[in-house]
C-alpha cells in the first residue's frame, strides 16, 4: 500500500519497485533529465516547516538557514528569495547538495518533499517514559503500534475518498490501496513520531478527506462526551467518518497517554479548496476511547445491505453431497467494489455455476451484499446465468481454472457420483 522510507529499494523479487527520492543524486543532472530546480519560496516554506531557522542574509535577496537542534552549527544554507536573481540557480543547487550531505534528520524530510510534492501527515504518541525513552529511543512494540495505526488511518482516509459510508468492510479496498501506492512513510528519530508523505498527484483527495474526517471525529467525540448523544457521529459520515477511522484511532490511542495527528499541505500545490491553509492538529486521549468504540459498533450495526447485480469468475465450488444447494466463491469482475463474494446457490444455480466454471465463463447473479462479514457474502441470489466474454478474457479465466483445478475437482466429485 505504501512504502517505508527505511526499506531498501530495488530489491530482488519486487517488480517495478520505485526507488526512494532521497536515494537519487541531488541536485539531479538537469541536462540529462530536464528537471527544474524547486521554487525558492517552496524550499523556504519546507525549511521553516521542518524547524530550520532563518538567521540573517541579504534582505530581499537571500536568507541563511540553519537546522534545528544540535546540528545547527554543522550546516548553513543560502536560499534566494526568488528565482529572479542571476545566481539563484547556483544557490539552490548548492543548498540541495548541502541538504543531501547534512546529518540533520529534517534535511532528509525536506528532500523528500521536494522530490515528490506531497502533503505531509504526522503522527505523534505520548507513551509512558522508559529507560529507552529517556535515551531517545522507543521500543519495538511501540514503533510497530504507531506504524500499524498510521496505516489504518491512511486506509480509512482512502476509503472515505472513494465514497461515504459508516462501514466499508471489503468494499473499495483495491482502489483505496491504489491511491496510496506512492505514499511514503518514515519514522521520527525517537520512534514515537511518524510522517507520511502523500503525493499530491495521486493522493490529494485522500489527504483532503482525512482532514475533514479527523476534525469531524473530534467534534463528534466532544459532543458525545458532553451530552451522551451519538447523533454527531451520524452526521459525520458525510465528512468521511466511519468504522474504519474510529478503529484506526482506537489503535492509535490505545496503550498511550495521548496522540496527535497534524496535516500540512504541499507548498508547491497550495491549499486545496474548502480547507484551511494551516489545519489545526487533532488530538485524542484515552478518555475518547468509549465514544470511539460506541461509534464503531453503531456504524457496523447500522450500515445497510446493498442490492447488487454483479459479474464474477467462479474460483471455488463446494457442497456437502452429490445433490442439493452449494456454496460458490466468485472473484468479482464488475458490479460491486469488493474482490470476492461467497454465494449460496440452489441445486440448479449451482449446476449452472459449475458448467460456467468448466468452460471458462463468468457468472452474473443478483442479490443482497450483506454487511455481515465485511460485505463479502451475497444472499437471496437470483437470475444466475453465464456471461459471454471475448476470447482473450476467456483464455485468462481458463488459465485461472487450471491454477485452481484441485478446488474444482473436489467440488465436482459429487456431480459425477
Amino acid at each position: 500500500m505504501h512504502r517505508s522510507m527505511d526499506e531498501p529499494t530495488g530489491a530482488a523479487g519486487l517488480p517495478a519497485a520505485r526507488s526512494h527520492p532521497t536515494a537519487r543524486a541531488w541536485p539531479p543532472p538537469l541536462a540529462e533529465v530536464g528537471t527544474e530546480l524547486p521554487d525558492p519560496a517552496v524550499l523556504g516554506a519546507l525549511l521553516r516547516r521542518h524547524g530550520w531557522q532563518r538567521r540573517g542574509g541579504a534582505p530581499g535577496r537571500y536568507g541563511r538557514w540553519t537546522p534545528p537542534g544540535s546540528a545547527a552549527g554543522a550546516t548553513s544554507l543560502l536560499v534566494p528569495e526568488s528565482a529572479a536573481f542571476p545566481d539563484s540557480g547556483e544557490l539552490i543547487e548548492e543548498a540541495l547538495v548541502a541538504l543531501g550531505r547534512s546529518a540533520a534528520p529534517s534535511a532528509r524530510d525536506v528532500l523528500v518533499s521536494l522530490a515528490v510534492p506531497s502533503d505531509e501527515i504526522r503522527w505523534w504518541r505520548e507513551v509512558p517514559e522508559s529507560a529507552a525513552g529517556a535515551a531517545g529511543a522507543a521500543g519495538w512494540t511501540e514503533a510497530e503500534e504507531l506504524r500499524s495505526a498510521a496505516r489504518q488511518v491512511l486506509m480509512a482516509g482512502a476509503l472515505a475518498a472513494r465514497g461515504r459510508a459508516g462501514y466499508h468492510g471489503a468494499r473499495h479496498r483495491r482502489k483505496a490501496r491504489a491511491a496510496l501506492d506512492d505514499a511514503l512513510i518514515g519514522p521520527g528519530a525517537d520512534g514515537r513520531t511518524l510522517t507520511a508523505y502523500v503525493p499530491v498527484a495521486s493522493g490529494r483527495a485522500v489527504a483532503v478527506r482525512l482532514c475533514h474526517a479527523l476534525h469531524a471525529t473530534r467534534e463528534a467525540v466532544d459532543y458525545q462526551r458532553a451530552t451522551g448523544g451519538m447523533e454527531a457521529f451520524d452526521s459525520a459520515i458525510a465528512a468521511g467518518v466511519g468504522r474504519e477511522l474510529t478503529e484506526a484511532l482506537i489503535a492509535l490511542v490505545r496503550g498511550c497517554e495521548g496522540a496527535r495527528i497534524d496535516l500540512r499541505w504541499a507548498p508547491a500545490a497550495g491549499t486545496p479548496d474548502g480547507c484551511p491553509a494551516r489545519p489545526a492538529p487533532v488530538e485524542f486521549s484515552p478518555g475518547d476511547l468509549p465514544a470511539l468504540r460506541a461509534a464503531g459498533a453503531r456504524y457496523l450495526r447500522d450500515e445497510p445491505a446493498v442490492q447488487v447485480r454483479l459479474t464474477g469468475a467462479v474460483v471455488r465450488l463446494r457442497r456437502s453431497g452429490p445433490r442439493g444447494a452449494g456454496i460458490v466463491r466468485l472473484r468479482v469482475l464488475a458490479g460491486a467494489e469488493v474482490a470476492h463474494v461467497r454465494v449460496e446457490l440452489d441445486e440448479e444455480a449451482y449446476r449452472i455455476a459449475g458448467h460456467a466454471h468448466l468452460v471458462g465463463l463468468p457468472l452474473r447473479v443478483e442479490g443482497r451484499l450483506e454487511n455481515r462479514g465485511g460485505f463479502r457474502r451475497l444472499t437471496g441470489a437470483s437470475q444466475v446465468a453465464p456471461v459471454q466474454v471475448d476470447e482473450a478474457e476467456r483464455d485468462r479465466l481458463m488459465k485461472a481454472l487450471q491454477e485452481n483445478v484441485d478446488f474444482f475437482e473436489e467440488a465436482c466429485a459429487g456431480e459425477e457420483a
